[in-house]
């Protein structure tokens, strides 16, 4: 994860975060992208980094809302941490807060999913004959 501030573009901000990324994730091959990464960036990524850099584009033939593949996974993920009041809107004056908050935000989405899922697993076992 990375954040920065407003005045870093998308291209930056992308450059930073694969150049993290591929030394943290050795097995890291693959990148999707949305169409503001082409051209360049796309070159940039299968050179230094060794990566591939799929675009994911939409169809031209389609019109109205279609979903995306690929697409909905980072979709679905803003809109997961949107359900947080703190990062509906954005209050902090510090890249590093902003990253925190969004990293707590997170554990408490996982922290809910683990105990529906421990929940569930108790009330499925067979309760003990007396």
């Amino acid at each position: 994860m990375l954040v920065t501030p407003a005045s870093t573009t998308d291209r930056d901000g992308a450059r930073r975060l694969l150049t993290t990324a591929t030394g943290r994730f050795r097995r890291l091959a693959r990148v999707w992208a949305d169409g503001g990464y082409t051209g360049h960036h796309t070159d940039w990524t299968t050179q230094h980094l060794g990566l591939a850099l799929d675009i994911v584009r939409r169809p031209s033939d389609v019109q109205g809302f279609q979903a995306l593949p690929r697409r909905w996974v980072a979709e679905r993920s803003f809109a997961w941490l949107l359900r947080s009041r703190r990062l509906v809107r954005d209050y902090e004056r510090r890249t590093d807060t902003s990253e925190a908050v969004i990293r707590w935000s997170m554990i408490a989405l996982m922290n809910r999913r683990l105990a529906a899922r421990k929940h569930l697993r108790h009330r499925s076992l067979p309760r003990p004959a007396t």
